[in-house]
């Protein structure tokens, strides 16, 4: 059974769970400092899980929570610039509206 389990956390740890959709594909992440002729419209606070029975790869819940973070984004904005380092699973991005 042991192994069982530790062979379903390798598969899985390869997976993404979270697709972009047609509407986040038009949201751009940017830095802070790339910003300055853009409309400040809010923040957004996303989550995934990041332990399915072993600890997932840090740089996959990362794309994850910026997938998801464009996801969101997109009925508020053209742009995203992250404002808090992963926790737990969780991040919160700043929104901006950037294109005219």
């Amino acid at each position: 059974m042991r192994i069982l389990i530790l062979i379903a956390a390798a598969l899985l740890g390869g997976c993404t769970f979270v697709k972009l959709t047609p509407e986040g594909e038009n949201v751009a992440v940017l830095q802070a400092n790339e910003i300055s002729n853009c409309t400040a419209n809010g923040a957004t606070t996303v989550s995934v899980l990041n332990k399915m029975v072993v600890n997932r790869s840090p740089d996959k819940v990362a794309l994850e929570l910026r997938t998801l973070a464009r996801n969101r984004a997109a009925d508020r904005g053209d742009t995203i610039v992250v404002a808090s380092p992963v926790r737990d699973g969780e991040q919160t991005w700043n929104i901006y509206r950037c294109r005219r």
